[in-house]
């Protein structure tokens, strides 16, 4: 059963939506660097093994 207690916050949607776009960005930054790492590893492995 619910908490009779518990009072529901207000919330703050442009706190909110600026938290989700800052992650979302960096998210997207690390994703391009890990695929440019790893275009860089296979290109080193098929220039030196292949």
């Amino acid at each position: 059963m619910a908490d009779p207690q518990y009072e529901f916050g207000g919330s703050d949607n442009a706190a909110i939506a600026a938290d989700r776009m800052k992650m979302w960005e960096a998210f997207t930054g690390v994703t391009k660097y890990a695929v440019i790492a790893v275009v860089v590893l296979l290109s080193a492995i098929y220039l030196f093994w292949g």
